[in-house]
């Protein structure tokens, strides 16, 4: 199965979190609002993660765009994922992924 550049990306970036000691509790989460990447935890905290693949520098690095409205949207799909499971502290990464390279920026964004 070939998979595309996104995908890729997303695998890619699963295998980091593993790699680094996360917890991978949900892939691909979808509801009316959105989508969220990947859904992990670590030491106590849930992690929404956002992965963004560029093959090449020409529209810039992954991580520029998660906008505010895309922000908005993974806080409004991630509320939807927690009603009814425990609360405990949360945060959202991105991951960008550049030419290869990865990039991790925890808590890209606070809420």
């Amino acid at each position: 199965m070939i998979l595309g550049l996104g995908q890729s990306g997303e695998k890619k970036a699963e295998k980091y979190l593993l790699a680094n000691g996360y917890e991978v509790l949900d892939k691909n989460y979808r509801c009316k609002f959105g989508e969220i990447d990947i859904i992990a935890a670590k030491e106590g905290v849930l992690i929404f993660v956002e992965v963004k693949t560029r093959s090449s520098g020409g529209y810039g690095m992954g991580f520029e765009s998660v906008t505010k409205k895309k922000q908005e949207k993974l806080l409004l799909t991630a509320q939807t994922y927690m009603v009814g499971k425990k609360p405990m502290p949360a945060r959202f990464d991105v991951i960008s992924i550049d030419n290869g390279e990865i990039t991790h920026i925890k808590n890209a964004f606070g809420v």
